[in-house]
């Protein structure tokens, strides 16, 4: 075990932070009306009174931005974490389906699934990993019958109060970050090295969010709106569910 180097920390946030924002800044640009448009509820819109092209582009476009901002930075943290866990543990990233992070401390080989926080998953989610926590402990005791392994559902944030499972341990927060680092308060060091140049990369995504709330009104008013401005709601309601695609062209 070596003893973390908050530096290093640092010189890796600084170096790797800009992906998470350049992804999300894709995602965007990447983004498509008739994409968002047929994943939400058209009925929702109407039942919340949304009576303006714009009100409805953004409550489209901010629930796409938390749900992939979620995922987005899920998969970062996951880089920390193994990143962190190689400088104390020389910890690895597992080659074994399901799972993410692989590391030997004192005779135990543990095998860690990595998620943002503890209400990752639903009942089917769970059996999953926990059959693959059994997958990879067979793989694992192939070549070393003896190997003692332990599996843990690390989370990066939050609280669990019976983090033995029986099949698993589930560590969340400052818990799951002291268990990959040795560090009991790296749960609380690390934030302030994650909002290097946040306020210069958040304006670059506010200036392509604007230009994508105007395009989007833009498009939406051209198809779904009445002459008088009105929303066309049987229009938008068949564009989202009819039988058949709808003849509008987004």
């Amino acid at each position: 075990m070596e003893k973390l180097n908050l530096n290093d920390v640092l010189q890796y946030v600084e170096q790797n932070i800009g992906s998470f924002h350049q992804k999300r800044i894709q995602s965007l640009d990447n983004l498509k009306l008739s994409q968002v448009l047929k994943r939400k509820n058209p009925y929702l819109f109407k039942a919340k009174n949304m009576l303006t092209a714009e009100q409805i582009v953004k409550g489209l476009v901010d629930a796409h931005i938390s749900s992939n901002e979620e995922t987005l930075f899920g998969d970062w943290l996951e880089g920390l974490v193994i990143f962190i866990n190689g400088k104390v543990y020389g910890g690895y990233k597992s080659g074994i389906t399901g799972i993410d992070l692989e590391f030997d401390h004192e005779g135990v080989r543990y095998i860690v699934t990595i998620k943002s926080g503890p209400n990752w998953g639903n009942s089917s989610q769970i059996r999953k990993m926990i059959s693959d926590f059994k997958t990879a402990k067979r793989i694992l005791r192939t070549s070393n019958s003896q190997l003692n392994v332990v599996a843990v559902n690390g989370c990066c944030y939050g609280r669990d109060k019976n983090p033995d499972k029986g099949d698993y341990f589930k560590y969340c927060g400052q818990l799951f970050w002291e268990f990959i680092s040795g560090d009991a308060e790296l749960y609380t060091e690390i934030i302030e090295p994650l909002g290097y140049k946040a306020k210069e990369k958040n304006e670059e995504f506010l200036k392509s969010y604007s230009q994508m709330i105007n395009k989007f009104t833009r498009e939406f008013s051209n198809e779904f709106c009445k002459e008088n401005g009105e929303i066309d709601w049987e229009k938008l309601v068949r564009f989202n569910s009819a039988k058949t695609d709808s003849p509008a062209a987004l």
